[in-house]
């Protein structure tokens, strides 16, 4: 059993569905070609569940499992240059992503518009890594 396994497992009592929309994000982090989804839990603060691109940034995106006051909610991070937030839901976080700014996406529960949003963005962040390794080899090619 690996360690997001038994995390899972351990993780029973969930009466706003946040384990729900986690199961789902992680299925979306699973459904993106080339991206390596690691488990980085650290007990108590956060549990991480991370999407890794092949090549660039260290990251496409985190969700986070977080407690405020014993509840759990996820906070859902992305470079703040590769998503846009139509709705303005998500908060600037400067340096707030391994050190860069960051959008982050709180979700306190299974609600199906909230979670649809961010997994929009989720979508719009894994495009952006594609788009701008694109630009890059047409830049390359302009250079030659």
């Amino acid at each position: 059993m690996t360690e997001l396994d038994s995390f899972l497992n351990d993780w029973t009592d969930d009466p706003s569905g946040v384990k729900k929309a986690f199961l789902r994000f992680k299925s979306v982090l699973e459904s993106l070609g080339d991206v390596a989804v690691t488990f980085v839990p650290r007990p108590p603060a956060t549990y991480s569940l991370r999407a890794e691109p092949p090549r660039g940034r260290p990251v496409i995106t985190m969700v986070d499992v977080a407690s405020l006051d014993g509840e759990r909610f996820l906070s859902v991070c992305f470079y703040a240059d590769t998503i846009t937030d139509p709705e303005e839901r998500g908060d600037l976080i400067p340096g707030g992503l391994l050190s860069k700014d960051g959008y982050c996406f709180d979700v306190d529960s299974d609600d199906d518009d909230t979670v649809s949003y961010v997994e929009a963005r989720i979508y719009e962040a894994a495009a952006s890594f594609s788009l701008s390794e694109e630009e890059q080899g047409a830049d390359d090619a302009d250079d030659e």
